[in-house]
């Protein structure tokens, strides 16, 4: 037909007679032709109205162009600021008014609106006529109430319970304290983020064939809140079986990298262990000189066993290097507070495994609220570039806080602090506190990278008063400064190296020191019975008439820790080794050493199971004895249901104030059982105690005055045992912690304090 339509057209007009059908292809052209042309002018967005007519043989176009936008304006944006609202609409002044614009800007500002948590928001474009064809354009907005989860269920959770799921995710309950938080507002984006928590937690518990079904998510009308559910297939729980190691690298055996396993066979079977051992072997093969070389981890699963066979792979991989690393999205943070993360540069081989765990590091930072490393083809084949987007967040802290403690009375503290000052990674506080026997301020600095290294020096000046309480008949005043530096060994070992020098003195009311110390005798040197009034002990008189004391110690710290959580921990061993060594300068030499070792265990569901054990001791050499204030002094920070100084050595010389005199050395263990509380927020936790004994050794015994005198009924080498249940919520407000211990083994002259309450932070 088409070519006889052509046959036509080419004949003369006086031969040419066409047959209908061409007649009826030419005028579809034409309408076609039309009907595009109508719409390029439309899409030019350049006229509000476009009219065709037609004249004869002539088509006319009449059109009415789109008013110009003088200005865009926002009006009932009270959460959303207008610059980020500008810069998600596409109108902009001096550009044309376009109705299907418009309406594209509106969707825009209500996306922006749901990902601030609210879902109720109404957003109408308004014209402000005006002179020679121009508009203002203003948007009003009616936000309506944030959108928050009022509750998070989980489905097919057998293992673990809702409550130690919801501490793995990072979307929570809305509750009464939820002004102080954001995290319960309604986000997509987090829902899904915590959907990879959950599966990354239970590939860490032994369960390989966990699957996280769906996040449904589900506005009720009635509660004005979303539900949240998860539906989670565990699958079985696997363990470890033979871990081998293949290497196609000619020069490196496997056995050489062995050592690197962390992963043991016949252990739980965890997905963080398998990865760890990948890039511990990479870096290894790296500094060995092979950059290229790739570690494949690869699983052999036996369903009926319910184990998995590990082989670790590694190839030599295809040469690729990093041409260029872009990063983008910093507003406040310096490039190279983010480029130190990397193990790797600009120029070196790429590996995938050191960018992810550069990604990992920057995330832990807590600068960001989104970390995203992606990669793209470079200039040649073997170049790669390096796209770094990150979002900064607020890093600013500031609070007034406030609290009461059977053992300090009401405090208050007014702090501030900045974890990445002026965008360089640093970090700074100061904190000021006074409370009914404890008052101090303090100044700390410290620098996570110094030089450019992996070491992080700081500085702290500090100045305490401890007044006189209901627990001790006299007060100490220190101040002083310490300057400390972090050096991270490996993934889970750490150390500090420190050095403090202070100011110490004991103060006794008037009152309490009439009676004279006779040194030689260690008694009363003035009349006998002059002590009846209650007077300090002599140990204590002796320290505040030597008078203020200088102490210049260097120290150390080791840390060791495998803990899930920092947090809220439910399996791992967290262990601390302390020693600082007095005599450099200074009035005073001594040695002082402690140690706090922590296990957790998960028995089942919610429940975790938590031993402690702690030990202390302090030595004077140089032909001097230990000062009282770096004595030990037993209270329940060591066994609950004994008072602060509650128990130790103490001087019973009827008529004096008995006081606990210290003690140069302590053990203690502690058993422990947590679960959630049903019914109140899940930070919360009700954790039945039970306490095994800790012994209390000392040669500071402090019996009649005097501190070498360790006979009598004051020798404090005796166990104290006690049980017992408390309460402890880690609010925004601090911690809140009620503890209820009975004392099973005591002394008679110990003081108990059965029920104990602490609130605010630095309790």
């Amino acid at each position: 037909m088409r070519h006889a339509c052509r046959y036509w057209q080419r004949r003369s007009p006086q031969a040419r007679r066409r047959p209908s059908s061409c007649r009826a292809t030419a005028a579809w052209k034409a309408r076609a032709a039309i009907d595009a042309g109508l719409k390029a002018l439309y899409a030019t967005g350049l006229f509000q109205d476009i009219k065709l007519e037609q004249n004869g043989s002539r088509l006319l176009i009449l059109v009415v162009e789109a008013p110009v936008i003088n200005r865009v304006a926002f009006e009932g944006n009270r959460h959303v600021k207008d610059e980020q609202l500008t810069g998600e609409v596409q109108s902009k002044p001096r550009g044309p008014l376009s109705r299907p614009m418009l309406q594209a800007d509106v969707e825009r500002i209500i996306d922006v609106y749901h990902r601030a948590g609210r879902y109720d928001v109404r957003a109408e474009p308004k014209l402000v006529e005006l002179p020679n064809n121009r508009v203002d354009l203003v948007f009003e907005i009616v936000e309506g109430q944030k959108t928050t989860v009022r509750q998070i269920r989980f489905v097919g959770n057998r293992a673990f319970g809702k409550s130690q799921l919801k501490n793995v995710i990072k979307t929570s309950e809305s509750n009464l304290l939820s002004f102080l938080k954001s995290s319960d507002v309604y986000d997509p984006d987090r829902v899904e983020a915590d959907r990879d928590l959950l599966r990354r937690f239970y590939l860490s518990k032994g369960y390989a064939d966990v699957q996280i079904v769906g996040a449904a998510a589900e506005y009720d009308p009635a509660r004005k809140g979303f539900v949240i559910t998860f539906t989670i297939d565990e699958g079985d729980l696997y363990r470890f079986g033979t871990l081998d190691i293949v290497s196609n690298v000619k020069e490196v055996s496997a056995d050489t990298l062995r050592a690197m396993l962390i992963a043991k066979a016949g252990g739980l079977y965890n997905a963080e262990a398998i990865e760890k051992t990948g890039e511990n072997m990479t870096i290894s093969l790296s500094k060995r000189g092979y950059p290229f070389a790739q570690v494949r981890p690869r699983g052999d699963r036996d369903r009926a066993r319910r184990v998995v066979a590990v082989t670790f792979v590694v190839d030599e991989g295809s040469r690729a290097y990093i041409e260029r690393i872009n990063i983008h999205g910093n507003t406040r943070t310096r490039d190279y507070v983010i480029r130190r993360e990397f193990e790797i540069g600009e120029g070196d081989a790429y590996n995938k495994l050191l960018l992810d765990r550069a990604e990992r590091r920057l995330k832990n930072l807590g600068y960001f609220k989104s970390v995203k490393i992606t990669t793209e083809p470079g200039s040649a084949p073997d170049r790669v570039v390096v796209n770094v987007a990150v979002e900064d967040q607020q890093t600013g802290d500031f609070s007034v806080s406030g609290g009461y403690s059977t053992a300090q009375g009401w405090l208050a503290e007014v702090s501030v602090g900045e974890r990445n000052l002026f965008g360089g990674g640093a970090a700074a506080k100061a904190s000021v506190t006074y409370g009914q026997y404890s008052r101090g301020f303090s100044l700390a600095y410290s620098e996570p990278y110094f030089l450019g290294y992996g070491v992080a020096p700081g500085i702290e000046i500090f100045a305490r008063q401890n007044l006189q309480s209901p627990y001790q008949s006299y007060g100490i005043e220190t101040y002083g400064a310490t300057v400390h530096l972090g050096v991270p060994i490996d993934e889970n070992w750490s150390a500090q190296l420190r050095y403090s020098i202070f100011r110490q003195q004991i103060t006794v009311a008037s009152t309490l020191m009439s009676c004279n110390l006779d040194v030689s005798t260690g008694g009363p040197a003035n009349f006998p019975g002059c002590e009846t009034g209650g007077q300090a002990s002599g140990a204590i008189k002796q320290a505040a008439l030597a008078g203020p004391q200088w102490v210049s110690q260097p120290g150390y710290s080791l840390t060791y820790s495998t803990l899930d959580n920092n947090r809220n921990p439910t399996s791992g061993v967290y262990a601390k080794f302390n020693q600082d060594i007095a005599g450099l300068g200074g009035d005073e030499n001594f040695i002082k050493t402690t140690t706090d070792a922590r296990y957790y265990y998960n028995v089942f569901g919610d429940v975790v199971a938590v031993g402690r054990v702690q030990a202390g001791n302090v030595t004077g050499f140089g032909g001097q004895s230990v000062p009282i204030f770096q004595a030990f002094f037993g209270g329940p920070w060591l066994v609950r249901g004994f008072a602060p100084n509650g128990f130790g050595p103490r001087d019973l010389t009827a008529g004096t104030s008995n006081d606990n005199v210290g003690g140069s050395s302590f053990a203690g263990a502690t058993a422990e059982l947590q679960s959630p509380v049903p019914g109140i927020p899940k930070d919360a936790g009700l954790r039945p105690t039970t306490f095994a004994p800790p012994i209390f050794p000392s040669s500071l015994c402090g019996q009649g005055g005097n501190p070498s005198n360790c006979n009598g009924p004051a020798d404090s080498t005796k166990p104290r045992v006690a049980a017992g249940a408390g309460l402890i919520w880690d609010s925004p407000f601090g911690a809140l912690r009620v503890d209820y211990a009975v004392p099973l083994v005591k002394q008679s002259y110990d003081v108990t304090q059965r029920f104990r309450f602490s609130a605010g932070p630095g309790f």
